[in-house]
């Protein structure tokens, strides 16, 4: 089942019939998604510009996400029959989901086992780090934006800096680690990406700053406001000397950057940091993510308009070899890239938050 959600325009239609008999989830470029993307909620105790309106979202009946027995069996089909090796569990929130540490143990148990990660904004993470850990989780992103309580509370609109950063010292002591700190620069806030970099390597994070994509809820994103890849660049600079990762992309997001002090590259390096330029800088053409939302439909891209439904064929009884069908030929039709420098780009209907990180 296809579901349409946003301006979609005129598209050419797509022969599932032409897909190869290949077991992976393969699109017509050659590009293979070995990364799954969970979302478990598009609830969020936070509302921060670049993703939800002040007042919230009217928020998905429970009845109509996945179950932890569906998003398990969905999962086991995609390390078993499709290819994915990795499987990081977003939101909304998914520390609100409070089936989160079975979820994760689940998957964990799988055969073959993915690596297992989860992106947060660290709200309850303190008490949880643990549970998760011994669960199986193997990575954790954590979005911090800012590190001044003023700055912090202008883009999440909660004053809750505090407990970010009591859930990034938790999941330290956990041993989940090295923790990824995700840093959104948004053109209205001030903030030091240096600054935000001299604490992350002083307690051994890697930084990953990412340019601001319009899946806002309240549409306010601007291009002529990006705080762009090339500005961290520049502004990074006048503190340190940065060095491209010499490694492979291999399908990453992120650009990675060896961090040494100002004018001595000769020196240690200090640590790394990433830039995700996905407006100015777009990696599509390496793409190897599939993306599930909380309600079980896939998109193959961030900004489809369209999504196919699993679970509709789920519930109805469908056995794995007809989910894993509908999940191959929703892959087969991913565009190459998002076209955000296109004429005639609209973003998709839903925000980030209802979409998934």
């Amino acid at each position: 089942m296809s579901i349409v959600l946003g301006m979609p325009g005129i598209r050419p239609a797509i022969d599932p019939a032409a897909r190869p008999a290949a077991p992976g989830l393969i699109d017509r470029f050659g590009r293979a998604a070995t990364d799954l993307r969970v979302s478990l909620t598009d609830r969020c105790n936070l509302r921060c510009t670049y993703c939800m309106p002040a007042d919230g979202l009217p928020w998905t009946p429970a009845d109509d996400l996945l179950s932890a027995d569906e998003i398990v069996r969905l999962i086991g089909i995609a390390v078993r029959e499709l290819g994915v090796t990795s499987v990081r569990f977003t939101g909304g929130e998914p520390l609100l989901r409070p089936d989160l540490v079975e979820i994760v143990a689940r998957t964990a148990a799988l055969e073959p086992r993915p690596e297992i990660a989860l992106t947060t904004n660290g709200i309850g993470l303190e008490s949880r780090a643990v549970a998760l850990r011994h669960a199986g989780l193997d990575r954790i992103n954590v979005s911090l934006d800012a590190l001044d309580d003023a700055a912090f509370t202008r883009i999440a609109r909660r004053p809750l800096l505090h407990r970010t950063l009591a859930g990034i010292d938790a999941a330290v002591a956990a041993g989940i680690g090295p923790v990824k700190i995700n840093a959104v620069l948004v053109p209205d806030v001030d903030v030091d990406p240096a600054e935000l970099l001299e604490w992350a390597l002083a307690r051994g994070h890697e930084l990953r700053f990412i340019e601001q994509m319009p899946l806002d809820a309240d549409r306010s994103w601007r291009r002529a406001g990006l705080v762009t890849a090339a500005t961290v660049r520049e502004r990074l600079s006048a503190r340190y000397a940065l060095v491209p990762d010499a490694a492979p992309r291999e399908g990453a997001p992120a650009e990675r950057w060896h961090v040494h002090p100002h004018g001595q590259t000769d020196a240690a390096s200090l640590g790394t940091v990433g830039i995700i330029a996905s407006v100015t800088e777009p990696f599509c053409g390496d793409c190897r993510r599939t993306r599930l939302t909380a309600q079980g439909t896939v998109r193959a891209c961030l900004f489809s308009h369209d999504e196919v439904s699993l679970t509709t064929a789920l519930r109805a009884g469908a056995g794995d070899d007809e989910l894993a069908g509908l999940w191959r030929r929703a892959m087969w039709a991913k565009p190459f890239g998002h076209g955000i420098d296109q004429v005639g780009f609209a973003p998709p209907a839903r925000s980030m938050s209802e979409i998934g990180g």
